[in-house]
């Protein structure tokens, strides 16, 4: 029998709801196992946020600093023929708890030479977490076979302001006149077909080596947004270090740097994003072969 292990954390629900889709149609089938470990933090985040809170975990998430978990209910002994490790962007890096689960002795075990499918669900911008993950899948030994990424269905531009609001109300749609926030269950339905793929692929003998879920649109890159993921990341990491340098999460220096990030933050948002994007427009015809390596490098190994 084919054993599958599946990681997880998810703070509002929708990336669990997500997880059960992929993961019915293995449920199904009597030739495999599938055990699921749920990560959580030894201290719980709060759902929804408190704003300074929310921003106040920015820098040990960006910088990707593990912190307590609760005790992970797995055999880090017993082997699996894939992991399937799903996971949440926060400040375009991999969930804290999810960093968290990737530093443990516990993970080392487990994900050594080890297929992973990672799956992602977020709001538009996950090419640089992926890239962090990716980085970390490597230093343990772990084989990336494939990347699922369902992303909000309201767009780029309404989820700016629709995703914040779920996040500090608990509802993903606290009013009428804005568009409800994350992704349509319509999507995540759907999303079995990636289980069907993966079952089929157990079925057979030998180990995963090669991706299994190409031809079923795993992925979606947009092109618009690489460039700006990688600034972000860039001001991200260094905000990060001067934030963290300032003081403890809850200490008074780093909440005043934090007032201080935000309003550079929003001002960078207004300003040089939209003055990026018009730039990137106007230059596309100049960039269009380089654009498409990198969506195909982005897309891999699932592709597009």
């Amino acid at each position: 029998m084919r054993q599958v292990l599946v990681v997880h954390y998810s703070q509002t629900g929708q990336l669990g709801r997500l997880v059960q889709s992929v993961c019915t149609p293995l449920l199904a089938r009597d030739d495999v196992q599938v055990d699921f470990l749920s990560v959580q933090p030894a201290k719980p985040y709060p759902f929804p946020w408190p704003f300074l809170t929310f921003f106040s975990i920015f820098p040990e998430t960006v910088l990707m600093r593990p912190e307590p978990l609760q005790p992970l209910q797995v055999d880090p002994g017993k082997r699996y023929d894939l992991v399937i490790l799903a996971y949440q962007v926060w400040f375009l890096s991999p969930s804290r708890p999810i960093t968290s689960f990737l530093a443990t002795p516990e993970a080392a075990q487990l994900l050594n030479n080890t297929p992973v499918v990672t799956l992602i669900g977020c709001r538009n911008m996950w090419l640089m977490a992926q890239e962090k993950l990716k980085a970390r899948l490597d230093a343990l030994g772990a084989r990336l076979v494939d990347n699922i990424v369902l992303t909000d269905e309201c767009g780029t531009a309404a989820s700016f302001l629709a995703t914040p609001l779920w996040m500090f109300t608990g509802r993903q749609q606290p009013f009428t006149c804005i568009p409800k926030a994350g992704i349509s269950e319509a999507e995540i339905a759907a999303a079995q077909r990636f289980g069907v793929a993966i079952g089929a692929r157990l079925a057979q003998a030998g180990p995963i080596e090669q991706p299994m879920l190409r031809g079923l649109g795993a992925v979606r890159v947009d092109e618009k947004l690489i460039a700006s993921e990688r600034v972000g990341t860039r001001s991200f990491k260094a905000w990060g270090t001067l934030l963290a340098a300032l003081g403890p999460q809850h200490s008074v220096r780093r909440r005043v740097g934090l007032v201080v990030y935000i309003a550079f933050l929003l001002s960078l948002i207004l300003t040089v994003v939209p003055i990026t994007a018009l730039l990137k427009k106007l230059l596309a015809p100049l960039t269009r072969n380089r654009i498409l390596r990198e969506k195909a490098y982005f897309a891999a190994p699932s592709g597009e």
